[in-house]
């Protein structure tokens, strides 16, 4: 797809974005967006996410930032594969689950710092091929699963 404006897709009714740099500018022209992997907005209106290692529920949907942090000097489009990618194993283990964009009110941090939202507004579901483009670039981006000790 090459406009800017995202496809919609009617199983889920929300617009569809198909690349990195149609991803990059949808986040351009928002305050705030988060990526999720879950069943869809319809099921998570009735849903909590869980911490499931404490057992315990949290107060909104567990997310991850789609807009870069102030330190961030590299290309928008490395950070969002990296953040893409961060939890996309959920939809690998669970073919029901699937990568949408959202908005939120924050209500706190999950167990791993992540950002936690209530009154949800979705905004659109990231295409199959969109995430294949950022685990590629990921790859190819970074030294993927590095840590300090390695």
């Amino acid at each position: 797809m090459t406009s800017s404006a995202p496809s919609r897709n009617r199983s889920t009714d929300l617009p569809t974005i198909a690349t990195l740099a149609e991803l990059a500018e949808f986040v351009g022209r928002r305050e705030q967006s988060y990526i999720r992997y879950s069943k869809g907005p319809a099921h998570d209106a009735s849903e909590q996410s869980r911490d499931t290692e404490s057992g315990l529920d949290l107060p909104g949907l567990s997310v991850n930032p789609l807009h870069p942090e102030t330190w961030w000097s590299r290309p928008v489009e490395d950070w969002l594969a990296r953040q893409v990618c961060q939890y996309s194993q959920l939809a690998e283990k669970n073919p029901d689950r699937f990568a949408w964009v959202l908005d939120g009110r924050t209500v706190g941090r999950g167990p791993d710092c992540e950002p936690l939202l209530a009154d949800v507004e979705p905004l659109a579901r990231l295409a199959p091929a969109l995430l294949d483009e950022a685990a590629a670039r990921y790859e190819q981006a970074f030294e993927a699963g590095r840590g300090p000790e390695d």
